[in-house]
């Protein structure tokens, strides 16, 4: 079985493969259309023959793509996380054309290989030379580089708005109301603002980039998603059968402290403090759907998401850092590891019916 951080970034990897497929399918179609009936490349005299370039092209394309998007996901996404927008993008797309040139090329030389048995490597050569150096060359080069740049922006965009928000709406999975059960996490900072007045506001914003980060790394391997960020508070969802398997939405918080334990040098020595949270879980019914004409988002709406923050704002009375619902503690299968405490029954408030809550710790090995 595949782990969710895996899935998450296959998933991630396949849309630049089927970009650059539909892309170089296009440029297929294209160049046929301007080779009309000529047999051969007029700059290489190279035989050109469509129906090997309908395959040849769109696989190599594809082949192509996917190996940007494992480069873009596994290290430019790292390494380029502190850049501007502008400089990312400018940035990526020099390094992916001169890697498209020296992949061309290659493919280029196979080609001739290919197609031109028997001749010694060195006059096959001065066709591959006579191809990069036409002008037609200069043409597939800016093509290329357009196909860099708006992939650029797919991953750029994709990142902003969260790779599910943006493939539900390509998909349109909630164009109209879908009602659903999940799972809601409120994760709160604790003495935020005492922390804020002392590292000030610019420094403050420094060290909250670096938490939500750091934190976000245990929501991948956990399945969840991030629905938003509220200041200092991050709202977590899993839909029902994700949240439950495996305890994905109690485990994703141990592993968040975990996260944050591993970083303590760290925090201590640029912001002298090592933040802390705590959080409250509940699950429910929702409608999920698209809202927004100036500015369209997936939102949820349902009592469930008042009642998992009233859960959350009770955790300072109850000295605790995580409590979960009545409601969720009934469905999830607590392994021995657990501490499972009843803080009693709780008028939350919005609500006429007292919910039983339930303090959730682990044991000390």
């Amino acid at each position: 079985m595949l782990s969710p951080k895996t899935k998450r970034n296959i998933e991630r990897v396949i849309p630049f493969g089927v970009l650059w497929f539909i892309f170089s399918l296009i440029y297929c179609v294209l160049e046929k259309g301007i080779m009309g009936y000529l047999d051969a490349y007029p700059a290489t005299g190279v035989p050109y023959d469509f129906r090997r370039s309908i395959i040849a092209i769109p696989a190599a394309g594809m082949l192509m793509g996917i190996l940007t998007g494992i480069l873009e996901i596994v290290y430019f996404s790292k390494w380029f996380i502190k850049k501007s927008f502008t400089r990312k993008i400018v940035s990526k797309s020099v390094i992916y054309l001169f890697i498209v040139i020296t992949f061309l090329t290659v493919i280029t030389l196979i080609n001739l290989l290919y197609t031109q048995k028997g001749y010694p490597f060195k006059i096959l050569s001065s066709p591959a030379l006579a191809f990069l150096t036409d002008y037609a060359m200069i043409g597939i080069m800016i093509y290329m580089g357009a196909i860099i740049v708006i992939t650029q922006f797919y991953a750029e965009f994709s990142v902003s708005l969260g790779q599910g928000t943006l493939r539900n709406f390509f998909l349109g999975t909630y164009h109209h109301p879908v009602q659903e059960e999940r799972i809601f996490m409120f994760l709160d900072m604790k003495s935020s603002t005492t922390i804020a007045e002392k590292l000030g506001h610019v420094q403050y914003f420094e060290m909250l980039r670096e938490y939500f980060f750091d934190l976000s790394s245990a929501v991948i391997d956990y399945a969840g998603t991030i629905y938003q960020y509220a200041g200092d508070e991050m709202i977590i969802c899993w839909k029902l059968k994700d949240g439950l398997k495996n305890n994905n939405c109690i485990e994703c918080f141990f592993a968040m402290k975990l996260v944050l334990e591993k970083e303590t040098n760290k925090y201590n020595n640029r912001y002298g403090c090592l933040p802390g949270f705590k959080a409250g879980l509940h699950y429910g019914m929702v409608t999920t759907g698209e809202i927004g004409s100036l500015k369209k988002e997936i939102i949820f709406t349902g009592d469930v998401l008042n009642t998992s923050a009233r859960v959350q704002g009770l955790c300072n009375h109850f000295n605790t850092d995580l409590l979960i619902s009545e409601n969720l503690a009934k469905i999830i299968q607590f392994p021995n590891n657990y501490i499972i405490t009843s803080v009693g029954d709780n008028v939350l408030k919005g609500r006429s019916k007292s919910t039983e809550l339930f303090s959730i710790s682990r044991r000390i090995k």
